[in-house]
């Protein structure tokens, strides 16, 4: 036997166990890959990173501070329409195309609550409605029938009454009970200030435009009844201010409820029973994004405590409240603001009853991209007709008309 032919074994190395890979080093990997990632992978790898922290963000901080309120008012559907575009160009990103799909795709679920489409209009249908349903229209009128966007703001809207007549609700949400008065300033050019609110009376007009209509008014609201009202109060919001803003400004202490009262609530008898009808006009979400200037954050500081305030007064008057209730108006929430979550428990949003997949109520510009109006009820109020025709250029927002039944 030669060495060629010597047998031997086979010596068993030992090969080291790869050790288990922590998500810390999984991250770090999707973050800094072992590859480097063409630009494309990076921008949209950076884009969904950005706007899944962004959504977590509104998530948690909507409607609990003012530093926040300015990234509120970006159209809801947004919510939707960034992770759908992303998910589309996703595929291209091939080196992490699952993982950035799987991060959209749980965008796209946490942030749908807020994007305001109303998918259950699509299978949804109100019951019929019974013998005495009620007819309700609710409506910011944009400073009554003022046309004020004219030259001088001064001609008034022939049809305004007509407008109305022809909703032939039996109770009417009226807000803006009010006009400009243009002698302190451009409203086109400027903001809104106090002093360039004009109060009025048109009661005597109102009378014989709706004859047997009761009338109830607090502050800038004003609800028509053609049902008997049986009581009457408007709400006040000082107690939730801070100190600073609890004194009514001088300019308005000769009308102080329409700085102290954002809902009137009339008591109504409907079928037997009594109805709370709360008419609500909250005040306007802070505008100003000038964050680095300290005047405008105290704007925003402002805006954000009188609408807490108004929610709170809401919430603390409904749910100590055992009447069947009905909140309808314009709120200046859009969907996508966690401001809604102060409203009582107990109530019932009926957008699903709306006929509009992506409904909106609020003109700027030449498009409708957010719904600041709203009709919610207790949920022994029955929601048999809900609709938001146009405002035939008489308002920026479009009214809501719903019928509604007691008990049914």
């Amino acid at each position: 036997m030669g060495d060629r032919d010597i047998m031997t074994e086979d010596q068993p190395t030992d090969v080291p166990l790869e050790k288990p890979v922590g998500w810390r080093v999984r991250l770090g990997r999707f973050i800094r890959p072992r590859r480097r990632w063409c630009l494309g992978t990076r921008l949209v790898v950076t884009a969904t990173t950005g706007w899944l922290l962004f959504v977590v963000a509104h998530r948690l901080v909507s409607g609990r501070t003012s530093l926040w309120a300015p990234l509120d008012l970006i159209p809801p559907f947004m919510f939707v329409v960034v992770p759908a575009l992303l998910l589309v160009v996703a595929p291209l990103a091939r080196p992490a195309r699952w993982r950035i799909i799987a991060t959209l795709v749980f965008t796209l679920v946490l942030g749908a609550g807020q994007s305001g489409i109303n998918v259950a209009t699509l299978w949804y249908t109100p019951p019929p409605a019974p013998p005495g349903a009620v007819k309700v229209a609710m409506w910011n009128t944009e400073f009554w029938d003022q046309d004020w966007r004219t030259s001088d703001g001064n001609r008034y809207s022939p049809n305004f009454y007509d407008y109305l007549r022809k909703m032939d609700a039996d109770v009417y949400l009226l807000a803006e009970y009010l006009y400009v008065d243009t002698s302190t300033g451009d409203m086109m050019a400027s903001k809104w200030t106090a002093d360039m609110a004009l109060r009025i009376d048109k009661t005597a007009e109102l009378r014989r435009e709706f004859p047997g209509y009761e009338v109830a008014t607090s502050g800038e609201l004003i609800t028509l009844s053609r049902l008997p009202i049986v009581g009457q109060r408007g709400l006040d919001i000082t107690p939730w201010l801070p100190a600073d803003q609890k004194q009514v400004p001088e300019v308005m202490r000769d009308w102080p409820t329409s700085y102290t009262v954002e809902t009137l609530r009339t008591d109504i008898q409907v079928d037997g029973a009594v109805v709370s009808f709360y008419n609500t006009q909250v005040n306007q979400p802070p505008l100003d994004w000038r964050l680095y200037d300290g005047e405008s954050r105290d704007s925003n500081r402002y805006a954000h405590a009188r609408r807490e305030a108004s929610y709170h007064a809401l919430r603390t008057d409904i749910e100590a409240n055992d009447h069947p209730v009905v909140l309808g108006g314009d709120l200046n929430t859009t969907p996508a603001m966690g401001m809604l979550r102060l409203l009582p428990e107990k109530l019932v949003d009926h957008t699903r009853a709306l006929p509009s997949l992506y409904p909106a109520t609020w003109t700027a510009g030449y498009g409708e991209l957010w719904r600041l109006d709203w009709m919610f009820t207790t949920p022994d109020i029955a929601v048999h007709r809900y609709e938001m025709p146009g405002a035939a250029g008489l308002s920026d927002h479009r009214p809501q008309q719903a019928v509604l039944s007691v008990g049914h």
